[in-house]
């Protein structure tokens, strides 16, 4: 297989990944960024409703009904949250996206396998990773790197979560529905659909990157 970059986006629907994902359950979440590493801390700074009732940030900027709030998040020989899991690996993080408690982060990986040790990294450490898009670089040629994943290895249940997560836009950028939505929807509770959707993505990503 090439060593070419993989470009991932990632859920995870842990609600305890970072205090960004905290924060999106009372708030909607805007914007985010993230400093580089200053001493032992990165910045993070994110924008929300001026409503928002928020514990342990700061206000630093305030235009109409939006406010810019900052946290300093500690770094340490062990990662305290999902990005810096993720940075620990030597990849930024690209885009972070916070709803309901949830997140969506993209990066790119340098190759299949240093996308494989990070995803099986959040795995060990938070519930609900699931992979959204996967990307690889083209060669100069533009040469394509065809997969194919066979349906069959999923069961009949774990199918009816991926079609149904699909079609109320759960993968979508914003999504059309959440997982309470989509459980709801199939008579299931949200952690049995998690169940599901995981090990369902878990066997497709085993497919594309041993592909």
């Amino acid at each position: 297989m090439s060593e070419e970059g993989v470009h991932a986006e990632l859920a995870v629907e842990d609600r305890s990944v970072c205090r960004i994902a905290s924060a999106s359950e009372s708030a909607r979440i805007q914007s985010v960024s993230r400093s580089g590493r200053t001493g032992d801390a990165v910045t993070v700074e994110f924008t929300a409703e001026a409503a928002a009732d928020l514990d342990d940030v700061t206000e630093v900027f305030h235009y109409g009904d939006e406010v810019i709030y900052r946290f300093e998040c500690p770094t340490g020989a062990t990662p305290e949250c999902a990005c810096e899991l993720v940075e620990s690996h030597g990849c930024p993080v690209r885009h972070l996206d916070p709803n309901e408690g949830a997140i969506a982060l993209s990066f790119v990986a340098s190759n299949i396998g240093a996308l494989r040790e990070i995803v099986s990294a959040l795995r060990e450490t938070y519930d609900g990773v699931t992979l959204r898009r996967l990307t690889r670089s083209t060669s100069a040629e533009g040469s394509d790197d065809l997969v194919f994943v066979d349906r069959t290895e999923l069961t009949s249940r774990q199918r009816e979560v991926l079609e149904t997560a699909h079609e109320m836009g759960y993968f979508d950028h914003p999504k059309g529905a959440n997982a309470t939505d989509i459980s709801e929807t199939l008579g299931i509770n949200r952690s049995t659909f998690a169940e599901h959707l995981s090990a369902a993505q878990s066997k497709i990503l085993t497919s594309v990157l041993e592909a």
